[in-house]
């Protein structure tokens, strides 16, 4: 009995930051359950309490000197890949618990069942980018998908919202279908659910059936691209950002589109990548080949879209389209970092500009057109100037934290992916395109006519505390990145196999 507990490596350390997060959604249930006016701030400290403690299990884990190690018979794996990206879902989960203090009073929604859907969606996310196998990134998506299909129509009353939470909930189950079939049929070539066990399969050719690895991948790979909002698996993501409430729009953008980039790194740069055997060859060149199309068609929808867009929450809709591909050429590299980095600073600058338009929205998102947004630069110079920040950096625009998003993985794709230099060319010009649309709501602000009646939106301090710190991480980011740089280069390529490049 001791034997086989010893095989199963029950490390209960390795699943501590999933375990704070389940049972802190827990207790907010049991809290708001027994509290009588739904004790709002109660729920959001302990909401804040649990992902501080998160954060330090995390911390704790990190070890510069260890690459990585699996528990629980491989379903566990824990290197820096896993808690980079987790550390990016907890930081999202923290400044949406922020915003949701004033959002909620706003709008008189009840506060225990949206702070305890956070904590258990973000658990599900945590899962994902620890997932050693593929059990466990089916798990983590679940729970991840379920919370924020709820969370989409949490505003019970507004149609726009019950129609965005339908959509996203009927296409994500469809997805989730392509994914879960993809990974039966990888199980049935390779006789294996976990990642490093496929990639040995592939790496001998002992495989039961090596007809159903291709299958099986180009399944797995749909489902994923319809998670990160890529095209062609994009048209739920306009729909769903506008209807949703402007708060969950701004975390359904940026954690769990993180966590599933986490697992789709896993699963294809390091289960399916591999040369050495003929049809690993073939799968990786092919799986490549796809990648970068879908990446240079991702871009090119999205921007080319957003240009014609005068909602902004639909814009920043078709601009999340647009970074999903920008993220996917990092996949090039052959290394999680470049993706990692980007990532991060997709989700300080998204939320951040998400978070300057819930205030100027008001109850209900009244306001979301870009005209409504005349002349506010004067009226509100504050909120204006803050959201021209989020929005030149979003575009690239030096030295915020997106252009060095952009630098560092266009750098890497150039200098490891000889073969792929079109794929750059074709982002650097998409990076162009885009300047268009994200200066036009400057124009707006600072350069057209102000309405007779205007009234300025109060910021509590909550919302102040999450606007400075994306703020500053979006400078910090683009003008002092060496320290997170320097953090992703100690880390190793723990989650890669190998350099990735077509024409071998």
């Amino acid at each position: 009995m001791q034997l086989q507990l010893d095989a199963l490596k029950l490390d209960y350390v390795s699943i501590l930051p999933e375990t704070i997060t389940s049972v802190v959604g827990v207790v907010i249930m049991m809290v708001d359950a027994f509290s009588k006016n739904g004790a709002r701030r109660t729920n959001a400290t302990l909401a804040l309490i649990g992902l501080v403690a998160t954060l330090a299990a995390l911390i704790g884990l990190w070890d510069g000197s260890v690459t990585s190690y699996e528990s629980f018979a491989g379903m566990i794996r824990t290197d820096h890949l896993r808690l980079f990206f987790s550390g990016i879902a907890v930081l999202s989960a923290m400044i949406a618990v922020l915003l949701a203090l004033q959002f909620l009073r706003d709008e008189s929604l009840p506060p225990g069942e949206f702070f305890s859907l956070l904590m258990f969606g973000t658990c599900g996310m945590l899962m994902m980018a620890a997932a050693g196998d593929l059990v466990t990134v089916f798990l983590g998506l679940e729970i991840s998908s379920i919370t924020s299909y709820v969370m989409a129509g949490y505003r019970r009353n507004d149609l726009r919202a019950n129609e965005s939470a339908l959509k996203y909930f009927l296409l994500g189950s469809f997805s989730t279908a392509f994914l879960l079939y993809g990974m039966t049929m990888l199980y049935g070539a390779t006789a294996t659910t976990n990642i490093e066990g496929i990639h040995q399969a592939i790496a001998t050719g002992r495989m039961p059936f090596p007809q159903l690895l291709l299958i099986g991948a180009a399944l797995m790979f749909i489902g994923f691209a319809f998670k990160i909002g890529s095209a062609p698996f994009h048209l739920w993501t306009p729909d769903v950002y506008e209807g949703a409430p402007t708060l969950v729009t701004a975390f359904m953008a940026t954690a769990p589109k993180a966590a599933v980039f986490a697992a789709f790194l896993r699963v294809f740069t390091s289960g399916l990548s591999v040369t050495s055997t003929p049809a690993g060859d073939y799968l990786h060149t092919t799986w490549v080949t796809a990648l970068a199309i879908v990446a240079v068609l991702t871009m090119t929808v999205g921007n080319v879209i957003a240009l014609n867009q005068r909602n902004i929450k639909r814009m920043l809709a078709y601009s999340s389209i647009a970074h999903a591909g920008y993220a996917l050429v990092g996949f090039v590299t052959g290394d999680w970092q470049p993706v990692a980095f980007y990532m991060l600073t997709y989700t300080v600058m998204n939320l951040g500009a998400f978070a300057v338009i819930q205030m100027l929205a008001r109850t209900g998102d009244q306001k979301t057109e870009i005209a409504d947004y005349s002349g506010i630069g004067f009226e509100a110079p504050g909120l204006s100037f803050l959201l021209a920040i989020f929005l030149l950096s979003l575009a690239g625009i030096p030295p915020t934290a997106g252009f060095m998003g952009k630098f560092y993985v266009f750098k890497e794709a150039w200098n490891n992916a000889p073969n792929l230099h079109w794929l750059v060319v074709a982002a650097v010009i998409n990076s162009i395109i885009s300047v268009y649309y994200y200066l036009y709501p400057l124009v707006v602000m600072f350069f057209r006519p102000a309405p007779d009646k205007f009234v300025k939106p109060r910021v509590s301090l909550p919302v102040a505390i999450a606007l400075a710190i994306t703020v500053i991480a979006t400078f910090y980011l683009g003008i002092l990145p060496n320290g997170v740089f320097g953090l992703l280069k100690t880390s190793g390529p723990a989650a890669v196999s190998q350099r990735i490049s077509i024409g071998r």
